[in-house]
């Protein structure tokens, strides 16, 4: 039974950045991201590498590898036991592209605001 409940980020356009990321995917890379997602709701912050990573500001990513391709998903965690997905990407370099951390803290504080209110 799932400890941890991992959501989808939706824009305030009404898209969700990861769940379309994901779906862009081979099929393959798709199974096994999904199943990152299952350990994620499992696990929980207790998730490690080689399957998760904690990046800076509260940010973490899901590591899958399919061939050449090394696909991140981006997300953090809100209280309740929630897990928030943000973003994902194709990484090309060995550190993980500022652009896409900062993309998943402006949704992280997005996602904030419209909590509180």
């Amino acid at each position: 039974m799932p400890n941890f409940c991992v959501e989808f980020y939706e824009t305030p356009q009404g898209t969700f950045p990861a769940e379309e990321f994901i779906d862009e995917q081979d099929s393959k890379m798709q199974a096994k991201l999904y199943r990152l997602i299952e350990l994620l709701e499992i696990k929980g912050s207790e998730l490690r590498e080689p399957y998760s990573k904690a990046l800076r500001d509260g940010i973490f990513e899901l590591r899958a590898q399919q061939g050449g391709d090394r696909a991140r998903v981006l997300y953090f965690f809100v209280v309740g036991r929630r897990v928030i997905l943000t973003n994902g990407f194709i990484k090309k370099t060995p550190k993980t592209p500022l652009s896409e951390i900062e993309t998943a803290r402006r949704a992280r504080d997005a996602f904030m605001q419209n909590e509180v209110k």
